[in-house]
Formats: structure tokens, C-alpha cells, sequence
């Protein structure tokens, strides 16, 4: 796959992710949910850290995620463009592709939604707001795909947890979530495919 491809690749998830995200959160209050279909939900939450919510304590928290994502789709897109030009295969091409283009998705929440959308608590958000909810670098990741398959209670009889409520699947995530899960799927998946060498 040449490098012009991987962009147009990157340009649509892109564009997919951020137009989802800007459309929720000028269109949702924040915990606002729709049913799509009995077990596919749009959940608006905003997400302050890492995959599954995952936070780093500390003032500089946030700031120190943000730089650290910057530098990791520096390192991505190195190794993007040094398989292309290893003629590396199109399954190990692909997946770089899709994880770069998640990680930038979800860095641009990172670095410019607190400084163009107002806050999203009982109201919904303006695009380039005077009142900005937070300051570059310090903007939260938009998360809106909810899949509750099965959503249930544990048996009565399970040992200490039975009576329990019971989900899966309960994350909540985004276009560039997917692309990213994808892009590792690839590699794991098809890891002979992937790194395959021809001799």
C-alpha cells in the first residue's frame, strides 16, 4: 500500500471521528442517551484520561497524557512511513494506519476541545465557544457508542456476586477507540500475514 493511500485511510477515520464527536457534543447534554436498537446505545460521556477512563492523579495529569500521546503519533507515524517505504505488508501498513489515525483523533479532543466548546453539563456545547470549558492541552476525549448485549443479573446462587446486575458490553467509546482496537486486532490476529518476510 503506498503512503498516499495510508493518508486517505488516515483523512477518513479522520474526518468520521471528529464529525461524530462535534455532532454529539453540540447535540447531547452530557449523559444524554439514545436507543438505537435494543443493544446498541449513543451515551454521550466525556473521558478526562486514558482507554476505559483510566486517569493519572496529579495537577499535571492530564498535560502529562496529552504530551505523551503527541509523542507516541510522532513514533506511529515514523513507523508508518518506514514500512511503507520497507514495502512492509499491506496488513502491517493498515493497522499502523488505523491506530494513527485513532490516536490523532482522540489527541485532537486532547489538545483543542477545552479551548473551543463550553461545558456540556446540563446544556448543550457551542463550537468555538467565548467561554471555553478548559485550556489547550487539557481538553477531555468525546465517547459515545454503547453496546449493553446482554444486560442482566447474576443467578442467586452464583457465590457473593449472584443478584448482581450483569453487562456486557459496557465500555463506552468513540470512531478513534475503534480504529486503534482494530489496528491492534490486525496485528495480533494476522501476525503472520502482518511481519511476513519474503525470503
Amino acid at each position: 500500500m503506498s503512503l498516499r493511500k495510508a493518508y486517505l485511510l488516515i483523512f477518513i477515520i479522520l474526518l468520521v471521528d471528529q464529525l461524530s464527536k462535534i455532532y454529539i457534543k453540540t447535540n447531547f447534554v452530557l449523559g444524554e442517551e439514545v436507543s438505537v436498537l435494543t443493544w446498541f446505545k449513543i451515551l454521550f460521556i466525556e473521558n478526562e484520561g486514558m482507554a476505559w477512563g483510566t486517569e493519572i492523579p496529579g495537577a499535571y495529569g492530564k498535560l502529562f497524557l496529552t504530551l505523551f500521546r503527541l509523542i507516541a503519533v510522532i513514533a506511529i507515524g515514523y513507523w508508518l512511513w518506514d514500512s511503507v517505504h520497507k514495502s512492509s505488508s499491506n496488513y502491517l501498513i493498515v493497522a499502523i494506519a488505523l491506530i494513527l489515525a485513532g490516536a490523532f483523533g482522540n489527541i485532537i479532543d486532547s489538545v483543542f476541545y477545552g479551548v473551543i466548546f463550553d461545558d456540556s453539563h446540563h446544556q448543550l456545547a457551542t463550537l468555538f465557544s467565548e467561554k471555553p470549558y478548559g485550556k489547550l492541552l487539557h481538553g477531555k476525549v468525546v465517547d459515545m457508542l454503547y453496546f449493553p448485549i446482554v444486560d442482566s443479573q447474576f443467578p442467586a446462587w452464583v457465590p457473593f456476586i449472584g443478584g448482581n446486575n450483569f453487562k456486557f458490553f459496557n465500555a463506552i467509546f468513540n470512531i478513534a477507540d475503534m480504529a486503534i482496537s482494530t489496528g491492534v486486532g490486525i496485528l495480533i490476529v494476522f501476525n503472520k500475514k502482518t511481519f511476513h518476510k519474503e525470503i
